[in-house]
């Protein structure tokens, strides 16, 4: 079984920037796409980015395109998403997951369970 652990959420006033981590652990495959998914507060959970193995292939929503940028450290196995410009609607809880294309984490298929998530809010 894969273990996720994201950090690096906080408060920040809008405008502001936040870069969140995740590590991934355990069983994962030999490789992996890595995303990034927001849930907030009374709505579904919702695709951010994703990122291929060796990183040639990026995927971002519409709301986060040029203001969010996933980068990836194989070595470390562990994801980042550097969060700039922060806006109210951002709020959310983030979580990350992994598959083995990163098209699929853009239709919402992963592998792994999902991990406790790291708590983002922007203050307006």
């Amino acid at each position: 079984q894969v273990q996720l652990v994201e950090s690096g959420g906080g408060l920040v006033q809008a405008g502001g920037s936040l870069r969140l981590s995740c590590a991934a652990s355990g069983r994962t495959p030999s490789t992996y796409a890595l995303g990034w998914f927001r849930q907030a507060p009374g709505k579904e959970r919702e695709f951010v980015a994703a990122i291929s193995w060796r990183g040639g292939r990026i995927y971002y929503a519409d709301s986060v395109k040029g203001r969010f940028t996933i980068s990836r450290d194989n070595a470390k196995n562990t994801v980042y998403l550097q969060m700039n410009s922060l806006q109210p609607e951002d709020t959310a809880v983030y979580y990350c997951n992994l598959e083995r294309e990163s098209s699929n984490i853009v239709r919402m298929r992963v592998l792994s369970p999902w991990g406790q998530g790291t708590q983002v809010t922007v203050s307006s």
